[in-house]
């Protein structure tokens, strides 16, 4: 009896055996043989399989069977005219019997009629004679032991199937290990995409990679089964859908025949459905792939959801030191003994606040926050993170001591370029994951540093001791805040890079500071609020960023002089004050700056 991963003919399953034997396996067991058997006619239906055989003596014996059936007669019952004769092998033909098996002696001495070997020839239906006596039980007997035996060896193989992929959910095997192991038990090339066509991985199975992928979207494309498991005959690729909770995010295919041709050599048939055994295969593939990407998608959701809360209860004291550190040591991020830096990420502008829409922007935040926990795990570095407003992706990283602290923060800054640039390839080539929330926007923009369109990092002052973590924490907010007006290419912003913006958002929350802007500004905030298609707020910001240059200031706020000039007259009205004081102009803009960190959220 053939084991679980052999045909009948010792080669690997899922290359050529199935699971019914066919005509010409039949023609060579010892039962058969004894009957000096001769094939008369249809030779090229031979390898059809038989699923069952049945001995018949009576001509409309078609409408009892099912297609399939090798048909064993001595021909006794058989209609004595050419007309009845051809409609009998039309009518076994119709119904899709696997051959016929007449045993000469009793009805026809020396050959079967020759209508019906021309009738047998026109239709392609084996037809065989057995040129001595046969007891038929003893074939029935020995194909059906043969049926069986190739039954139970599709069991075996399914429970095979089911038990290994059972262990690789168990296991939490990532996609490559599962499509290797699709690829070994079937013996087939298996390929993963999603629903764009792009390949996610695969396995050629010992054939060319490079041939099985040239031009695979192209190809993909023209793939298309009859159903989320189905089997296409004009490809030769067996298919099923990947997904699981209604999304669904891919497919997985495998090539059958492994030749890849859609015809087999068997005379130009169709190609023989692949075994069952490789339904169960590839479905059960699918499934651990979708639970995969399900248990690591929560894992990873709930890790994140318990970062954000201990990072929040750090910035907030709404619990207790020791209990964050107690809870963030089972989470594996040791923080007692160790050195501890604050660092915040976000975008330049308002960005993720949703230009686009509140959905977007809140995608963009799970993305880059995403990004960051990468970049983290390629530098190789320990950290609580998680986002922490709607703009800003927190960290709080745990290092072994003060010395690492600057080859730390590089690390991170060239990782996170790292992974940015990987995404914005990515995306270029359409392969983003569809099964994804958010899919399709890009959250990562070029630039790390000084670009309008890219990412500010920043970072607080390394610190000794947990408690002292939230200061680290805060100082990098503020950083990142002030920054976000600061053109400058640098990996990471700290404090004193951000000179008086960094120092008023210290004082952001200082009531000193906020009355001396209401007293510098004040009249020019209440005139704004009547009158907010003016904006002289904006045209003072353009004068003084301007170095006080009023042509420079007209053009920065796209306004002709004329209307500029009126309307830096109109700021010193309202104000009282003299716009060419340099004392005036210096008292001016530091209001400016400070309303700006009082304004951040």
């Amino acid at each position: 009896m053939s084991g679980p991963g052999t045909s009948r003919s010792g080669v690997t399953d899922g290359s050529v055996s199935a699971v019914f034997p066919t005509v010409r396996e039949v023609l060579a067991l010892d039962p058969v043989r004894h009957g000096a058997p001769r094939v008369v006619a249809g030779d090229a239906g031979l390898d059809r399989p038989v699923r069952w055989v049945h001995v018949a003596e009576v001509p409309d014996i078609a409408t009892l069977l099912g297609g399939g059936e090798l048909v064993l007669t001595t021909g006794i019952g058989l209609p004595a005219d050419d007309a009845g004769l051809r409609a009998f092998i039309g009518d076994l033909a119709d119904v899709g019997v696997s051959g016929l098996v007449v045993e000469l002696g009793r009805r026809y001495v020396s050959g079967v009629p020759r209508v019906m070997a021309a009738a047998a020839e026109r239709r392609g239906l084996p037809l065989v004679e057995l040129r001595r006596a046969t007891p038929f039980v003893r074939i029935t007997e020995a194909v059906h032991a043969l049926i069986v035996d190739a039954q139970l060896t599709e069991l075996r193989a399914a429970e095979e199937i089911h038990q290994r992929f059972t262990d690789l959910s168990v296991e939490g095997a990532d996609a490559a290990e599962v499509i290797r192991q699709a690829a070994e038990l079937s013996g087939c090339p298996v390929v993963l995409e999603n629903l764009s066509r792009q390949v996610l991985g695969y396995d050629p199975a010992g054939e060319s990679a490079e041939l099985l992928l040239d031009g695979w979207e192209q190809h993909s494309r023209r793939i298309r089964p009859a159903g989320r498991t189905a089997y296409d005959p004009d490809s030769g690729w067996l298919v099923t859908v990947v997904g699981a909770r209604g999304q669904d995010w891919g497919r997985l295919l495998l090539r059958w025949p492994a030749s890849g041709d859609a015809t087999s050599a068997r005379g130009g048939e169709a190609a023989l459905a692949p075994p069952t055994r490789l339904t169960i295969l590839i479905e059960r593939a699918a499934s651990t792939l979708a639970l995969g990407r399900l248990i690591r998608r929560d894992a990873e959701g709930l890790e994140r959801q318990l970062h954000r809360t201990l990072l929040t209860a750090l910035l907030d004291h709404s619990r207790p030191v020791d209990e964050v550190a107690l809870r963030a040591k089972a989470l594996g991020v040791a923080l007692d003994r160790r050195h501890l830096v604050g660092v915040m990420v976000r975008h330049r502008g308002d960005e993720l606040a949703g230009e686009n829409g509140p959905e977007v922007g809140q995608a963009r935040l799970r993305d880059l926050s995403e990004a960051v926990g990468q970049a983290l795990r390629e530098a190789k570095l320990t950290a609580l993170t998680s986002a922490v407003d709607d703009n800003s992706v927190g960290a709080l990283l745990a290092l072994p001591d003060p010395a690492a602290e600057d080859r730390a923060l590089a690390a991170f800054a060239g990782a996170l370029r790292r992974v940015r640039l990987d995404a914005g390839a990515g995306r270029a080539a359409s392969a983003a994951d569809p099964s994804r929330p958010g899919s399709g926007v890009d959250p990562l923009r070029s630039g790390v540093g000084g670009t309008s369109a890219g990412l500010i990092i920043a970072a607080g002052s390394g610190v000794s001791s947990l408690r002292e973590a939230r200061r680290s924490l805060v100082e990098a907010r503020q950083i990142v805040e002030a920054a976000r007006r600061d053109r400058r290419d640098l990996p990471v912003f700290r404090l004193p890079h951000v000179g008086l913006a960094g120092l008023l958002h210290l004082l952001r929350d200082e009531p000193r500071l906020q009355t001396f802007v209401e007293r510098e500004l004040g009249p020019l905030l209440e005139y704004d609020a009547q009158h907010p298609r003016e904006r002289l707020l904006d045209t003072l910001r353009a004068y003084l960023e301007q170095g006080r240059n009023k042509s420079a200031g007209a053009a920065a706020a796209h306004l002709s002089r004329p209307a500029f000039y009126e309307r830096l007259a109109r700021i010193a009205r309202i104000l009282d004050a003299d716009l060419d004081s340099v004392e005036t102009s210096l008292s001016l803009h530091v209001a400016l700056l400070a309303l700006e960190a009082v304004r951040t959220p």
